[in-house]
């Protein structure tokens, strides 16, 4: 059965784990969380293993992490100290990063591998509220530093076969990332990049919706939401692993005035 690739918002750093209690996560956070701790379960089968990109990781080459138990990369700053000691310990999914790689390389991509780098908070925030059991396998994927969307998307068509050997793809980001604006001054003008982002993203013409995408730049308050787009490029990387898919937006909520959505292929 195929998997359907993903863009999911992360939140912000160990947003859902701000208790020291372990207690629920502010009320502002919960719809998110909720989505993510529902996110398994959504799917038509449990994955074997997870590839993700992070819009936290860029190098000039996609680079594919080969380390069978990643540590935990805590890049973020000025949280409470128990934030720091957060655990999430899945295995390492190296032969997943192999076989990516070997079909980026096959579509003219170069790439390389890393084993030492740890798993970066756009990864472990996220699946520790949807894997809360380590469980399923994951391989970190890089973005690559240009940030080129139109490659980006080309990328994640290179990685669609392994939707049909199990594996799902995840994009990790945020559909709204300008952390100098928060409150009351972002809520309009975050709500009509999102009301434009999504039907670009959701157009149901696959050629017309990755030019769209393609484009982002263009639409409605493109740069207040990204005034660097490392949190969006995420999103190309899924849409182009769901290839002709349907997309749809299966997650909206609203955190620091902010309008943020995820959204799934297939």
């Amino acid at each position: 059965m195929t998997l359907p690739a993903l863009f999911l918002p992360h939140g912000g750093g160990p947003c859902f784990f701000m208790d020291p209690q372990g207690g629920p996560s502010d009320p502002m956070w919960q719809p998110m969380e909720s989505y993510l701790a529902g996110l398994i379960d959504s799917l038509p089968e449990r994955p074997k293993a997870i590839l993700l990109v992070s819009g936290h990781w860029e190098e000039d080459e996609i680079t594919l992490h080969v380390g069978e138990r990643p540590p935990l990369l805590f890049d973020y700053y000025g949280f409470p100290e128990h934030t720091y000691r957060l655990r999430w310990d899945a295995p390492g999914a190296p032969e997943v990063a192999r076989r990516a790689a070997g079909l980026l390389r096959d579509a003219g991509f170069s790439t390389r591998e890393e084993s030492e780098r740890g798993w970066d908070h756009g990864v472990f925030v996220p699946m520790k509220i949807a894997v809360p059991g380590a469980d399923i396998p994951l391989a970190q994927m890089s973005l690559r530093a240009d940030l080129d969307p139109a490659d980006h998307i080309a990328i994640g068509r290179a990685l669609a076969p392994l939707r049909d050997d199990g594996v799902l793809i995840v994009g990790s980001g945020m559909s709204f990332h300008n952390l100098r604006v928060r409150g009351p001054a972002a809520v309009a003008p975050s709500a009509e990049w999102d009301a434009a982002l999504t039907g670009a993203v959701t157009d149901p013409d696959p050629v017309r919706r990755a030019g769209r995408v393609i484009d982002w730049a263009s639409l409605p308050n493109a740069r207040f939401a990204h005034p660097r787009e490392e949190h969006l490029l995420p999103l190309m990387v899924a849409l182009g692993a769901g290839g002709d898919d349907l997309a749809v937006r299966d997650h909206h909520s609203n955190v620091l005035g902010w309008a943020v959505s995820g959204y799934r292929f297939g």
